[in-house]
């Protein structure tokens, strides 16, 4: 791929037009008898009256606080067993008969209830992700920035701990607990997917002289088995080990919480159980980094957008698409990978008319290196022995093998390794201030609109020098005060594998954008525990509003942040020339509400497909075992082969 800026067409009035309409509120075929008041989810509700009456579900019920000894006695009266009560999330996973669950949800105690969706797992990189410069550049010990003390939760398949990949510098294994929540009754990975993840986030520079060092080597690992051997899982088996972390987080200082996995997004964020628990933990001060899904195209190769999965969906969490590196250290050549899930999120909830409200919410955040990235191999596991093209042919020694996966799986932990960092560098930063100075620094992509990318591709020099800049005491801060301890703010300009970039200078939210030099140099409200700018509304004079939200029950609003008079908010969607945000050219002028003549999901946009609802089928999910497996074309990877001697010089 050539280096230089692509032509960029001008997108058509018409065209634009239509996709605004399409975008607008689309009639559902929910059955008219439904209502938003039943408090259950759309796909559930279906499937009550489509079932007899007395076969059972399994559904997570949200609660308006705990359950009281009254709706367990209802439960139980109607037949129900209580699979799981999550106190932390004060959330239940029950299983009940279909002609139950309507009656459950008309009590006055319950939220809203879901039913328990399966998950998936998605399918040279501390150099060119910028990791290798902030150790470089950043140093306050010999060896720089590592993760140490910093703890990341990896919600996966299991972490293969016999893996060379896992020890510190003097033996001690790295992955400090393991929890099994998939009743399987083991902690390692016989699918092989979480240790390759683990790998990336943590995994140090002993094999191949460092060639394939993780991001934060030296970061404690928590390894959190929700996928069993076979690479699937249920919501209510992610959601037990949620309130795990929520329960433990301070005893093993859980900064950062991977989840490279993912459900369809049908729920609004404001109802869909995992987005609700991840926000608590967001609150809590924990950084939740989320893969946004890999079904960016269709199996005949055509592009599609709103497939972003849950809880990529979430506003609190860090969603990461994944960036095609060529094989290269140098990002003048760095592209989206056509299999990345792209945005908007489609997920919504149904009013007392039928009408769907879709969040319309711009996703990815930013996108990392996730094609055919090379990092542990557990042993004899599931993808390997169907796939033995995956070893990466790095040893021939079980504890040192490496193999090739790709996917927004892989991105994603390169993003949490990156938070581990910046949290190693300014232990006092706030999860939205982790996710804001990741976007600020970011590369943007030139040929790639935000649906596709957010802010930019991540650059972990150039977070890590505003994360150092940034003041450590502003617990309790008012906005507008002071943020940085220099004089004047740092260069927004990075040089990669002599390549020299500009940072994005931005944050991408809900269906626009903010630029400012006010967003590093003072506080904004949006940067406090608690906030979400996405529970507000923007405006164009810099200060965000007062919106009416979804009357939907249980839902927990918070006080409403505001910019500061030095950052411009506007809406609308950008294509990027490679400049700073708020250059390039305009992609969608209103954002992604229209009211414009209506027409049905699936109109081409541009260069691709809007599909609806999100729901992802048997195809869908072949698509992204695929794109995990297979990765895209690239140039020859060179593989270094390991040597048997273990580098600790990294």
């Amino acid at each position: 791929m050539s280096n230089g800026c692509p032509t960029v067409r001008w997108i058509s009035l018409l065209v634009v037009a239509a996709f605004l309409s399409g975008l607008s509120l689309q009639r559902t075929t929910v059955q008219a008898a439904f209502h938003a008041d039943k408090k259950m989810s759309p796909d559930l509700f279906r499937a009550t009256r489509a079932a007899n009456r007395n076969e059972r579900i399994r559904v997570i019920i949200q609660f308006k606080g705990n359950a009281n000894e009254a709706v367990s006695a209802e439960i139980e009266r109607q037949g129900g067993r209580i699979k799981s009560k999550l106190a932390n999330l004060e959330t239940q996973v029950v299983e009940l008969s279909a002609g139950a669950i309507e009656t459950l949800a008309e009590r006055s105690e319950v939220a809203f209830i879901a039913p328990d969706r399966t998950n998936i797992s998605f399918g040279h990189i501390s150099a060119t992700s910028g990791a290798d410069a902030a150790r470089a550049t950043n140093a306050t010990n010999t060896n720089g920035l590592d993760g140490t003390g910093i703890g990341i939760a990896v919600l996966d398949s299991g972490i293969d701990t016999n893996h060379k990949s896992f020890l510190d510098r003097s033996n001690n294994l790295r992955v400090i607990a393991s929890r099994d929540f998939t009743g399987e009754g083991r902690t390692d990975d016989p699918y092989g997917h979480g240790t390759h993840v683990a790998s990336i986030a943590g995994g140090n520079g002993r094999i191949a002289n460092s060639n394939y060092i993780g991001i934060a080597p030296n970061s404690n690992l928590i390894n959190l088995r929700v996928l069993g051997a076979t690479g699937s899982g249920n919501i209510s088996t992610v959601l037990r080990a949620l309130d795990w972390v929520m329960e433990n987080h301070a005893a093993y200082n859980i900064r950062v919480v991977n989840m490279s996995l993912g459900a369809p997004a049908v729920d609004s964020y404001q109802n869909d159980p995992i987005c609700r628990a991840v926000r608590r933990l967001v609150d809590e001060g924990i950084v939740v980094v989320a893969a946004a899904g890999n079904n960016g195209i269709l199996p005949n190769g055509q592009k599609i957008y709103g497939q972003v999965h849950s809880p990529g969906n979430e506003p609190s969490a860090l969603t990461v698409g994944a960036a095609n590196t060529f094989g290269t250290t140098n990002r003048g050549d760095d592209a989206i990978t056509s299999f990345s899930s792209r945005g908007p999120t489609r997920s919504g909830w149904v009013d007392t008319l039928g009408v769907k409200h879709y969040d319309h919410l711009i996703k990815p955040d930013i996108v990392a290196p996730g094609n055919k990235l090379i990092y542990a191999e557990a042993a004899d596991n599931y993808l390997v022995t169907n796939n033995p093209a995956l070893d990466a042919g790095v040893s021939p020694v079980d504890e040192r093998r490496m193999m090739y996966l790709s996917g927004t799986s892989m991105a994603a932990p390169v993003a949490a390794g990156a938070a581990a960092l910046l949290l190693q560098a300014n232990p006092a930063l706030t999860p939205n201030m982790v996710k804001a100075l990741l976007m600020y620094s970011a590369q943007p992509i030139a040929g790639a609109n935000v649906l596709e990318q957010g802010a930019g591709e991540i650059n972990i020099e150039g977070a890590v020098r505003l994360a150092r800049s940034i003041r450590a005491d502003l617990r309790n801060a008012e906005m507008g005060v002071p943020l940085l301890i220099t004089k004047f703010p740092p260069v927004p300009r990075t040089s990669i594998g002599g390549h020299s970039f500009p940072w994005a200078q931005g944050l991408v939210f809900k269906q626009g954008y903010a630029t400012g030099i006010d967003l590093i140099t003072r506080y904004q409200g949006i940067y406090a525990l608690g906030v979400l700018v996405s529970d507000t509304a923007v405006s164009t004079e810099g200060t965000i509003g007062n919106e009416a939200l979804p009357s939907i029950e249980g839902l927990l609003v918070r006080d409403q942040p505001t910019f500061t008079d030095g950052v411009l908010v506007r809406e609308g969607l950008l294509l990027s020339d490679g400049t700073p945000l708020g250059g390039g050219f305009t992609f969608l002028e209103s954002g992604l509400l229209g009211d414009g003549v209506l027409v049905s999901d699936g109109v081409l946009v541009s260069d691709g497909v809007l599909v609806s609802d999100s729901v992802l089928n048997r195809d869908s999910f072949a698509q992204a075992m695929s794109a995990t497996n297979k990765g895209e074309p690239t140039t020859a990877v060179r593989v270094n082969v390991d040597n048997g001697k273990d580098c600790l010089n990294y």
